[in-house]
This record gives C-alpha cells, sequence and structure tokens, in this order.
C-alpha cells in the first residue's frame, strides 16, 4: 500500500525498537563475553527507552494526534524494510565494537528514514515532528557512543 499515516510509522519504529531490544537481551544471555554482555544489556535498555518515547506519541492526548492523524504517499518500501530488518539477525557479539557497529547503523537508518520524511512533509508541523525524531536520533547515536566508550576503556 502506498498511503501511510504518520502513526503506522511511529508504531512500526515503536515495534522495531522492541525487537531489536529483546535480541540484544537474547544475545546478552547467549554466553557472550562480559563486556559484549553489558554492551548488549545496554543497548537493549537503550532501544527499551526509545520504544517508550515513541509509544508515548501514541498515547491519546498526546500533543502530537494532528501530526500522527496526517496521510503521506509512500512508493518505495515502507519504511526502508530490507534494510532494518536484516540488522538484528547480522548482529556480530564477538566483540564490543561490533555490536556498537549494528547498533549505529539502525540508528542513523532510522534517522535517515525521518529526515526523509520530513523533507517530504506535507506541513510545517509534520516537518518539524520528523525533524525532531530525527535529531533524538542523532543526539542517541552520541550517547551510545561515548557510553560504549566508557565500557571499552573500563
Amino acid at each position: 500500500m502506498r498511503f501511510h499515516q504518520v502513526k503506522e510509522l511511529v508504531h512500526w519504529a515503536a515495534d522495531y525498537h522492541a525487537r531489536l531490544a529483546n535480541h540484544y537481551s537474547q544475545l546478552a544471555g547467549s554466553g557472550v563475553d562480559d563486556r559484549v554482555r553489558m554492551a548488549l544489556d545496554y543497548l537493549a535498555e537503550r532501544e527499551r527507552k526509545q520504544q517508550s518515547d515513541l509509544v508515548g506519541y501514541l498515547d491519546d492526548g498526546s500533543d502530537h494526534t494532528g501530526v500522527l492523524e496526517a496521510w503521506f504517499d509512500e512508493p518505495n518500501d515502507f519504511p526502508h524494510a530490507p534494510v532494518l530488518e536484516r540488522l538484528p539477525e547480522g548482529v556480530d557479539s564477538e566483540s564490543v565494537q561490533s555490536v556498537l557497529a549494528t547498533a549505529l547503523t539502525a540508528h542513523r537508518t532510522l534517522q535517515d528514514l525521518y529526515a526523509h520524511r520530513s523533507e517530504l512533509a506535507g506541513g510545517s508541523d509534520e516537518r518539524v515532528f520528523f525533524d525532531a525524531l530525527a535529531a533524538g536520533h542523532e543526539a542517541e547515536v552520541r550517547r551510545i557512543v561515548r557510553d560504549m566508550q566508557r565500557l571499552e576503556d573500563y
């Protein structure tokens, strides 16, 4: 289907963060190195926070109800599913850096998705909404890199 509501994308992204969190948790419990386990546990926690933040937008009474109800036309794969759906299965849990690389790829891909939706936004409220989501992922990437570096230095 070509036409979607913004809330569908937000719901999909929240579910995606939940799936990543579950995958990271499963990997953490699979007998990996202690540092890798701590990195995976940390990433699972961050993904759950991202999921919770997105679900908050979907709650009744959200300030974003008008934007969430907006429709958009997306003739391509929605939402960039082939790349994002393959990421969790490709997590290399051999080192903290390899886990970090997958996490950064996921966040940057989502950030690109939000930036793409902002560029194609039908109104200023929709543009502001997607710009905020993209900026949030940019901040999340910085936070993850900083915290994972601390883990490596530990």
